[in-house]
């Protein structure tokens, strides 16, 4: 326990508070605050995954699923029992690190925030000084300016003086007295200094720390997919999770899983400044949304799916093996992606995305029209700088060993080509996950595609179908991969 008082530093403004600390009551007893934040995201990582793999074995969603239950049995090149083995070790590891973590964090605090709330409001007193300064420079005489608003806006008056409230009405930091000295802050004072110190504060460390792990992860998640030795010995393991689900959020390779999530999340509550409970509610957070990312669902009242466009269908394209070079950011946001032009540009749908919709939309009936997740313009494809795939056509010379029939579906002209051959190329690299057969087993499924939508008597109204009814799948899947699938796709490609 301290006790400590503060002498006033500047003659002219208000004095600081006396404080005692104790320590922060835990927020679950007896289970203290370090511990539950290594706790809670783990709990919530099962708890979320359990709830899509609830849903998924009820069937409750199908118009909403990004694949069919057949795609995540015959597309996937690892077991489900392989999945969850590699997230208990992750997150093995990750306990370690949150718990040494917690040795470099004091612990918390409470009984000092009316002096940290004082504190603000000095720097706000503080921040007036310049305004007498700022309205001379202006040619405007502060000093006349104050007078001849005292009698209505004594406050606003005393702000042009540069927060010398002399003959005002003014709250101390010290009491609550309505009448305090001339030596007291205002209300407008306090009111903004709490505010500051309680939402806007904390709401820029956890800006600070979003943008943090994203721009961490965007780099090193890139660069294991341009690098051909760490896409094969660490990410090609999470890659074979061609159709993602819940629970394999994690499934990563464990260096991967340290180097891009455990570390990279640390390193951003750190560089936040965050305390305990702030960084247990950021590490909960990040958990949920990753988890949410791979669901494998465009559900319209998730609301993680609808604060950014970073979602289940915007990860999803990222992890077909048309995909694989693009759509790299991860957790929460897109720009990094939007602002170095690696975000998926094939536009519209793909024949297998369209294949699991209509299987939904036959079940239930109905379509759901407003549906939009992944955010991908078809324009784009053509129109976007080329580069980082510039060079992609030159390095896929593996790509001829494959035949032409079995590098279905077509990608649109354009960047979106280039995108597509560039992550088939590292399918084939990645052999020990299948390498050129996930590409003939890919084409087959097309071809399947293109015999049940003939059978179905559709093949004229898809394209229609996904202009209209399928509008939004735009950004459930960016795959107007098939832009020469004769009429199968509503985007179509010329050459």
């Amino acid at each position: 326990m301290a006790n400590h008082t503060y002498s006033n530093v500047y003659s002219d403004l208000p004095p600081l508070p006396e404080y005692q600390t104790t320590l922060l009551p835990p927020l679950l007893p007896p289970v203290p605050d370090k511990l539950l934040t290594v706790i809670l995201p783990i709990a919530a990582y099962w708890a979320l995954s359990m709830f899509f793999h609830w849903i998924d074995v009820n069937d409750y969603f199908p118009q909403y699923r990004l694949h069919t239950p057949a795609e995540v049995a015959s597309r996937n090149k690892v077991s489900r029992w392989e999945v969850v083995r590699d997230v208990l070790i992750q997150q093995a590891i990750q306990t370690v690190v949150g718990w040494l973590l917690g040795f470099t964090e004091p612990d918390d605090l409470i009984g000092k925030e009316d002096y940290d709330v004082a504190v603000w409001a000095r720097r706000i007193r503080i921040a007036q000084r310049a305004i007498p300064g700022a309205l001379s420079l202006a040619g405007l005489d502060a000093g006349g300016i104050a007078k001849s608003l005292n009698p209505s806006h004594p406050l606003l008056a005393g702000v042009m003086l540069g927060g010398r409230y002399s003959t005002l009405q003014t709250t101390s930091a010290i009491g609550n007295d309505s009448k305090a000295p001339a030596n007291g802050f205002t209300a407008w004072e306090m009111m903004l200094a709490s505010t500051l110190y309680w939402y806007i504060i904390p709401a820029i460390q956890y800006g600070i720390a979003i943008v943090v792990v994203d721009t961490w992860q965007y780099f090193l998640h890139r660069a294991m997919h341009m690098n051909k030795w760490m896409y094969t010995t660490f990410h090609s393991r999470h890659h074979r999770l061609y159709v993602p689900y819940a629970y394999g959020a994690l499934y990563n390779h464990p260096f991967e899983g340290f180097l891009l999530d455990t570390l990279g999340a640390s390193v951003a509550y750190k560089f936040a400044g965050m305390n305990t409970r702030q960084g247990m509610w950021f590490f909960t957070g990040s958990t949920f949304k990753t988890v949410d990312d791979h669901c494998g669902y465009a559900l319209p009242f998730d609301p993680l799916q609808r604060l950014t466009s970073n979602n289940a269908g915007y990860h999803d394209v990222h992890h077909q093996s048309w995909g694989i070079k693009t759509n790299f950011s991860q957790p929460f946001f897109t720009f990094w992606d939007r602002l170095l032009g690696t975000v998926w540009t094939g536009g519209d749908v793909s024949a297998r995305y369209e294949r699991a919709r209509m299987a939904a939309q036959k079940k239930v009936g109905q379509v759901n029209e407003k549906t939009t997740i992944t955010h991908s313009n078809p324009s784009d494809s053509v129109t976007q700088d080329l580069k980082p795939y510039e060079n992609e056509k030159r390095d896929t010379s593996d790509l001829s060993s494959v035949p032409l029939k079995n590098q279905q579906p077509f990608p649109p002209w354009g960047k979106a080509e280039l995108q597509a051959a560039g992550s088939r190329q590292q399918v084939l690299d990645d052999k020990k996950s299948g390498g050129a057969q996930v590409l003939i087993e890919e084409a087959a499924e097309e071809k399947e595609a293109r015999k049940l939508v003939r059978s179905s008597g559709r093949r004229r109204t898809t394209s229609s179908f996904s202009q209209d009814s399928l509008k939004g799948l735009k950004d459930m899947v960016t795959g107007s991969m098939h832009g020469r699938a004769g009429g199968i796709l509503g985007v179509e490609s010329s050459r």
